[in-house]
């Protein structure tokens, strides 16, 4: 499967990481900091993200490029 990444923005990377069990802790400015047991982060609310950032937040999740490309939508 390719790497290439569907363009999402910050709110619907929240929206899918509610979907896979994520909470929304809190917003501080412009940044939406969820949690999963043990693991925190933050997602900037832009209109778009960039690959890299996409790519970051998907790390700190556990979650796979191929596993969000397929459950994505």
């Amino acid at each position: 499967m390719s790497h290439k990444l569907p363009v999402v923005s910050g709110e619907d990377m929240v929206k899918f990481l509610v979907k896979q069990g994520f909470a929304v802790r809190r917003q501080t400015s412009r940044h939406i900091i969820v949690q999963k047991e043990w693991r925190v982060f933050s997602v900037p609310l832009h209109r778009e993200l960039k690959k890299g950032t996409q790519i970051a937040i998907l790390k700190q999740a556990g979650i796979t490029v191929d596993d969000f490309k397929r459950h994505y939508r």
